[in-house]
């Protein structure tokens, strides 16, 4: 059915172009462009939208209930699994710089589109936030204007909290917290990915992988959610936290600093899962990767000659 479908592009020239990297880097700035435009999309939602629209109990009610987080946590597993259909066909849908990293060092993706991998992710990241805030403006200048907290004010924290994350009180603005948790929040995504497109595992069948996928993204939130926002992914924060800056949210954007709370956090959502994911996949391959090529191995037939001279060695 999709051979009957013709190209927009004229020509074969153009088509060829698309055809390798170039063609993978769209891909990828598609598929996070969507991750983030549900993702965000349903923070707006939880934040800004219900209460603004009065559908809460008042026009700055939000994050009163489990209720609200199962509505971002089911958004972003959404994000996920739409962004991997999309894309996957493609590039794999990477839609994350700590998973093209990590395949990087240890799935043998070609180290020289790493760098064009993460650009067309963060742009993507970018614009989607873009187009999420040209939804969601007026009502979160409406929560805004209820809070009394002004985008310049350097607390429009809930509001700032539609595009990028931050971590919880109860750090008491330490770095060491928030970062393990985006490592190990983020080496469980890569360990369970790797392990959901290991086809020697027991990987889903058919196209069901891009849906597994987005669960497995839901349970890292459902699980670990609360203490950083579940960044585990480096252009997931660093895009709409760039444009949220730019947008006038001030320091509380970039670099990620409110007096009092926490400071210069812009950079533990970056490197956090960069040692994640590329930990993430180590242990999958160390613990089930290993023992599965060990069993292929074991399973497979061995040269005309080689059982014989085996043997004779054994009896000897």
């Amino acid at each position: 059915m999709s051979e009957e479908i013709p190209a927009l592009r004229r020509g074969p020239h153009g088509l060829k172009r698309i055809g390798g990297t170039w063609g993978e880097i769209l891909a990828e700035f598609l598929g996070t462009f969507i991750l983030i435009m549900f993702g965000d999309g349903a923070v707006a939602m939880a934040v800004a939208g219900l209460p603004g629209s009065g559908r809460t109990a008042t026009s700055v009610t939000s994050f009163v209930g489990v209720g609200d987080w199962l509505l971002i946590v089911f958004g972003w597993a959404f994000a996920v699994m739409f962004a991997v259909y999309v894309a996957g066909g493609i590039s794999g849908a990477h839609v994350n710089p700590a998973v093209t990293l990590a395949f990087a060092v240890r799935r043998q993706f070609p180290w020289n589109k790493v760098g064009p991998y993460i650009g067309a992710q963060v742009a993507g990241a970018f614009a989607g936030a873009a187009v999420v805030y040209a939804v969601y403006q007026s009502a979160i200048n409406a929560y805004n204007a209820a809070a009394q907290t002004p985008k310049s004010s350097g607390h429009a924290l809930p509001t700032f909290s539609i595009f990028a994350t931050f971590p919880a009180p109860y750090f008491h603005g330490s770095w060491v917290g928030p970062f393990i948790d985006q490592v190990v929040g983020t080496a469980l995504l890569l360990l369970l990915i790797v392990a959901v497109i290991d086809k020697r595992n027991l990987a889903p069948a058919g196209n069901m992988g891009p849906l597994v996928t987005g669960l497995v993204v839901g349970a890292v939130g459902l699980s670990f959610g609360a203490n950083a926002g579940y960044a585990i992914n480096p252009a997931r924060d660093f895009g709409p936290r760039f444009f949220a800056w730019i947008a006038g949210w001030g320091e509380v954007a970039l670099p990620g600093s409110i007096p009092g709370a926490f400071s210069w956090y812009f950079w533990i959502p970056i490197v956090g899962p960069f040692v994640g994911g590329v930990i993430g996949v180590i242990v999958y391959d160390y613990f089930i990767g290993d023992v599965l090529a060990a069993r292929r191995a074991e399973a497979e037939p061995r040269p005309a000659g080689r059982a014989g001279e085996g043997s004779a060695e054994v009896d000897s």
